[in-house]
């Protein structure tokens, strides 16, 4: 399918799946002349794309996830090869950091808020 068709189905923009291919998150062939050609396995691989970036990831991350990526919708699942599991650790560590500095401030934000 053309980048357009995949681009529908996905509904991503045609310019976010230029820059997936660009990441080396999503892989096209191409025809004779020149255009882009989507396997049917691009919409999943698409989607688990949008679910990880939604989850936060980094295209880096993503990346290194994808090889191991099993299933279709937001259900879907990872093989335990590679260092997968460490790599989740380290985001969702990474993601409780965050959650605890916004926490700190918003108590101090509430505090300046608080009659004296």
């Amino acid at each position: 399918m053309l980048i357009g068709e995949l681009a529908r189905r996905t509904e991503v923009s045609k310019r976010s799946l230029r820059y997936y291919e660009a990441q080396g998150l999503l892989s096209a062939a191409r025809g004779v002349n020149g255009y882009r050609e989507y396997d049917e396995e691009s919409q999943a691989t698409v989607r688990r794309v949008r679910t990880l970036l939604d989850a936060g990831l980094s295209t880096e991350v993503i990346r290194a996830l994808l090889p191991c990526a099993r299933g279709e919708g937001a259900g879907f699942a990872f093989e335990l090869c590679g260092e997968v599991r460490e790599v989740l650790g380290r985001e969702l560590a990474s993601a409780d950091a965050r959650i605890d500095g916004l926490r700190r401030s918003r108590e101090a934000l509430a505090g300046y808020l608080s009659p004296v």
